[in-house]
């Protein structure tokens, strides 16, 4: 038998979902009659935010004529800095990262709304997405083979920022009375800060946050996801080459079914998708791989010879270094502090134990599988701007590009790729839209959740009609500037992060960790 509450609570969803459903198919037809003219008026609102913002955030801080943007400077300095703080547990740890990832230290009564393994998986389902198909072919095709270098330098580092900023999410969550966590950057800025005697400033940069991360939410992680996305199933299926609203409207209706239902349904919904796409994508790259087996050492000599390049100039080298830190932030989001927000939720009595486990984020995120797409794309030669293949490096059609690249080694496997692009592009999207309603309900109170996720459903389908430059922009922007308060909070708080880190890891070698779960 339900109870009122949970009666309550289901009629609200219920005639949400009813609501959504009415709003998408209005939008349907009227995009169906107007959508050249919605598509310039969405396509001149983003150009004109994006040169707002490459103002204010993207300052170049490189003397000369290269460009170095302030917001990737400071991401890699705080990278560098964390890393070699925290004794490069990013190698250190990996395998007691497995082992917690595997329940071995789980406990029935531990506290929060998911296991650790389900707020990894919602977490990477968010990271692992376009940004590895995608994004790392606009990479190549813009920096050349070398950006992988730096790709795989920012992923490894990229390690300890999520490390930390996973740990201080645990450290300051606030576990609310109906069960539910509200927990991430805008908490241990508004919180964390406080406590340093800088409550006011934390406050003014946990706002910051709040509003970088709802709108992430629906460029990076959402139009971003259905530009791309729509880019690799059009080469299968034509007709939406004309009506690619159809697209974005059912994809909303997807997207819409699973976030009313919260947290716990997007993890077990992350914890179903992940594995499967993962697989079956890193097994059609390796099988390319391993069948060119014998050009990998060539290939990892034109990636390493590329990456420290001066044939160009001074300015086409840091454009490489920048182009691999940009793509490796934007897929794995180390530093920006959207997935402190998925761990946060984890059940686990000891914060820096989730911290270690939001470790293996970046390495299979960036290290593993965009390495894997960038050997793709380099042996089959697809990302020549000069090549056949030119319009779509220019267009910034990465997904497209690298089905290409996959389609011509395995004819039949563009049809998979379609398959995994949409699967890829929904985990991603469903993750961030948790994302945006804790940061919209941290500024606006539960009640008005609703609104956001209604307003991020009606965003899908303005997706499918943006061009893929214009969104591309306009989600790196945003998903970078994110970093600007965040790492603001993981310089200011490591030293708290570290006391906790070498707590734990005394219980660890004194066999106490292992007592506590009856194994000591």
């Amino acid at each position: 038998m339900r109870t009122e509450l949970e009666r309550k609570v289901l009629i609200k969803k219920n005639l949400g979902a009813g609501l959504l459903l009415l709003l998408l198919l209005m939008v349907g037809n009227v995009l169906a009659g107007q959508e050249e003219a919605a598509a310039g008026t969405l396509n001149n609102g983003l150009g004109a935010l994006n040169g707002w913002l490459g103002a204010v955030l993207f300052f170049d801080v490189f003397p000369g004529e290269a460009q170095f943007p302030f917001i990737v400077a400071w991401l890699v300095a705080g990278a560098v800095f964390l890393t070699v703080k925290m004794g490069f547990i990013n190698f250190r740890l990996l395998g007691h990262s497995v082992a917690i990832i595997r329940g071995k230290y789980s406990r029935p009564d531990d506290v929060g709304e998911v296991t650790p393994f389900q707020a990894l998986t919602t977490a990477l389902s968010a990271t692992v997405g376009l940004g590895n198909i995608a994004g790392v072919a606009i990479a190549i095709g813009i920096g050349g083979p070398g950006a992988t270098f730096w790709m795989i330098i920012a992923g490894l580092l990229g390690m300890t920022t999520k490390f930390t900023e996973a740990s201080l999410a645990q450290m300051y969550r606030e576990i609310r009375p109906d069960g539910h966590v509200m927990g991430g950057a805008m908490e241990y800025l508004s919180r964390g800060f406080a406590d340093l005697g800088w409550k006011g400033f934390g406050k003014g940069l946990a706002i910051l946050f709040s509003i970088l991360t709802i709108g992430g939410s629906l460029g990076a992680g959402n139009a971003f996801q259905i530009s791309q996305s729509l880019s690799a199933v059009k080469q299968q299926i034509p007709y939406l080459q004309q009506e690619p609203w159809i697209y974005g409207v059912v994809m909303a209706i997807l997207v819409g079914v699973v976030i009313i239902g919260g947290i716990r349904r997007i993890a077990h919904v992350a914890e179903a998708i992940v594995p499967t796409m993962v697989a079956i994508y890193l097994a059609a790259a390796g099988w390319i791989v391993f069948s060119n087996a014998e050009r990998v050492p060539e290939v990892f000599a034109l990636i390493v010879s590329s990456a420290f390049s001066m044939e160009a100039g001074m300015g086409a080298f840091i454009g490489i270094i920048v182009q691999g830190f940009k793509r490796a932030a934007f897929s794995s989001e180390a530093g920006i502090g959207s997935a402190a927000i998925a761990h946060s939720t984890a059940r686990t009595p000891y914060p820096t134990r989730q911290g270690i486990v939001a470790l293996m984020e970046p390495f299979i995120d960036t290290v593993v599988i965009c390495t894997m797409t960038a050997l793709v794309i380099i042996i089959t030669g697809v990302y020549d701007a000069n090549g056949q293949h030119a319009e779509l490096i220019a267009s910034n059609q990465g997904a497209a590009l690298t089905s290409m690249a996959f389609g011509s080694v395995i004819s039949w496997f563009p049809v998979v790729l379609s398959i995994s692009v949409v699967l890829f592009a929904y985990s991603t999207m469903i993750s961030w839209s948790y994302y945006g309603e804790r940061c919209w309900t941290y500024m606006f109170g539960e009640r008005w959740s609703m609104i956001y996720k209604l307003t991020f459903v009606l965003v899908v389908v303005a997706g499918s009609i943006g061009s893929a430059s214009a969104v591309l922009d306009f989600s790196d922007l945003l998903i970078l500037s994110m970093a600007f308060p965040n790492m603001f909070a993981l310089y200011a708080l490591s030293g708290q992060v570290k006391r906790k880190l070498n707590a734990y890891l005394e219980k660890l070698r004194s066999g106490e960790l292992d007592r506590e779960v009856g194994r000591g």
